[in-house]
């Protein structure tokens, strides 16, 4: 794919196809690939690279509304979205269960995934199903907010309606470096964070910036002991706040169980200490520290074992990563059932999916913690106004479909930069971005510690 392109067919053409007369009818899918400045932030894999991709998405209607929604822009996903894309004109927005069908049919499966860990969330390995669901999300999102729009509705109106009018997040706190080496790449002012006092001073910068209550540590960087020391430090710093920290799975179920034991008293939720549900398992059953995860249950089938064996307690829900809004919902009741917590993990992502996250947590009346959030970290967005924090919280908008609106402008920019790169910045590799710095790097082993 070497510029944006659009599928644009009518109804008539695509025979066989379901169709609706009038405005629910799409004409037109536009594609647009873009890469997005990312900061230097560390996690057990390596760093983020300088640009991470992330794929736009806009369906047309027949009366020329525009429906927008957002997801990853990584190859296998372009792959992907690029025959549903052509698929999906003469099909109607509101056909959200025809879109899953749809997909199934047109969207084959990408070559050498088996083996392949999914960075770009950071969830395990990659599978076809998972980057199947997330292309999925992305158009599903991009219809609601067409239909809303038609309808005059919000997307949260159409999901069943909402529950709260504000949305609750969390600071995301990572160790980081100062700049990406690199004269030309991006800066910001942030400074370096690899001890628990540049933790803590990061820290209080998302305080006194966007009101943040709660904070979720990046761990699986250093030792544990030195995040121990972190996790400590912001104790002290924000006595009685929620606290929590996430190694990626790095540490072993005894290494595990010693971080709990130590921070016990601390932690909110301790998120995704082993890299296994059955390693969960053993440390659920060694320590009362709720464990969260965001890598052992990102699928429906995978959530019956690690319910029944008392792997997790919370589940960070994405609806990137579960196939869309809808069943984004559906998750957040089998959890609602079986009496396991609910919170909202994020990537690194722009205002159209946060717009998205924050309409559908919502609708959901058992979001237990504190939403996860990256946007405070990007620069760059392809909406006209940026989200704004009040109080660690977002406004549920009212206005119909998402309530943003896309900068055409910053979307030109953004896939202008894509089309220069050299291939280095379409596919997110920590480990790669990494070895910028430390050209002997390899991607750890887990556990690491």
């Amino acid at each position: 794919m070497g510029e944006r392109y659009s599928h644009t067919q009518t109804a008539a053409a695509n025979a066989g196809a379901p169709t609706d007369a009038g405005a629910l009818t799409v004409t037109e899918v536009r594609l647009t690939p873009i890469l997005i400045a990312d900061p230097p932030l560390l996690n057990t894999q390596g760093v983020h690279q300088p640009f991470t991709p992330r794929l736009i998405i806009e369906v047309v209607t027949a009366d020329g509304t525009v429906g927008v929604g957002e997801t990853y822009g990584d190859s296998r996903y372009l792959e992907l979205a690029a025959p549903l894309g052509k698929a999906l004109p003469g099909h109607a927005v509101s056909d959200l269960n025809g879109l899953f069908t749809l997909a199934e049919q047109v969207c084959g499966d990408p070559d050498d995934v088996s083996d392949s860990v999914d960075v770009g969330g950071l969830r395990g390995v990659q599978t076809a199903d998972k980057l199947r669901l997330s292309v999925i999300s992305g158009f599903e999102v991009a219809c609601l907010d067409a239909l809303g729009k038609i309808l005059g509705l919000p997307v949260h109106t159409l999901l069943g309606g909402k529950v709260r009018d504000t949305v609750e997040y969390s600071a995301y706190l990572f160790y980081r470096w100062a700049h990406h080496p690199g004269a030309d790449t991006p800066r910001d002012d942030w400074g370096a964070a690899l001890d628990p006092a540049g933790v803590v001073a990061q820290a209080r910068r998302f305080a006194d910036t966007y009101g943040f209550a709660s904070f979720k540590l990046k761990g699986g960087v250093f030792p544990p002991d030195e995040e121990i020391a972190a996790v400590r430090a912001l104790a002290e710093e924000f006595p009685g706040r929620p606290l929590r920290l996430d190694p990626n799975g790095a540490w072993s179920v005894e290494t595990s169980l010693r971080v709990a034991a130590e921070l016990g008293d601390i932690l909110e939720y301790l998120e995704d200490p082993a890299s296994t549900t059955a390693r969960m398992a053993e440390v659920a059953a060694g320590t009362e520290v709720p464990l969260a995860t965001n890598m052992c249950v990102t699928t429906f089938p995978e959530i019956r074992e690690a319910f029944a064996t008392g792997a997790v307690q919370v589940v960070l829900s994405d609806h990137h990563y579960w196939g869309g809004l809808r069943n984004t919902r559906e998750l957040a009741a089998i959890c609602r059932t079986f009496g396991v917590g609910l919170s909202m993990h994020s990537n690194t992502h722009l205002g159209i999916s946060l717009a998205a996250m924050t309409h559908v947590a919502a609708t959901v009346p058992n979001l237990d913690y504190a939403c996860d959030s990256h946007y405070p970290w990007q620069t760059d967005d392809v909406i006209t106004s940026r989200h704004v924090f009040t109080d660690g919280r977002l406004t549920v908008s009212d206005a119909p479909g998402l309530g943003v609106e896309l900068d055409r402008d910053a979307l030109k920019v953004l896939h202008q930069r894509w089309l220069d790169d050299d291939g280095t910045m379409r596919d997110r590799d920590d480990a790669a971005a990494m070895r910028v710095a430390d050209p002997g790097w390899q991607t750890p082993s887990v556990p690491r510690w």
